[in-house]
């Protein structure tokens, strides 16, 4: 069984960082080959904020939305089985509920979509609340 575990929330002020790891375990190998972030904030649907696609030998296998670009990056450990968003810069409309999720996706453009109905397995979310 996958389970995906955030961690790294917190309440920081406008202009800090924080860094959000997810955790995964259960995956077999060719299981999943797009780890993705998202967030929600209150009254919001929930939109992607990054994505790296694994298989991705040349090129760029990572996206971001607009409103982060950099500001935040995202990475993977394999040896940790862990990815991760660094946020910098941080501003009181990147409040929300912070979400990790990995999918089995048709390709790079599928992962760069980053359309959170094709990603299979989800973490429960921490919070991130920037204050001005």
């Amino acid at each position: 069984q996958v389970q995906l575990v955030e961690s790294g929330g917190g309440s920081v002020q406008a202009g800090g960082s924080l860094r959000l790891s997810c955790a995964v375990s259960g995956h077999t190998g060719g299981s999943s080959n797009c780890m993705g972030w998202f967030r929600q904030a209150p009254g919001k649907e929930r939109e992607g904020v990054a994505a790296i696609y694994t298989e991705e030998t040349r090129g760029t296998p990572t996206s971001y939305a607009d409103s982060v670009k950099g500001r935040f990056t995202i990475s993977q450990d394999n040896a940790k089985n862990t990815f991760y968003l660094q946020m910098n810069n941080l501003k009181p409309e990147d409040t929300a509920m912070y979400y990790c999720a990995t999918g089995l996706l048709g390709g790079i453009l599928s992962c760069r979509s980053m359309q959170d109905r094709l990603f299979d397995d989800w973490g429960q979310g921490t919070q991130v609340s920037i204050s001005s």
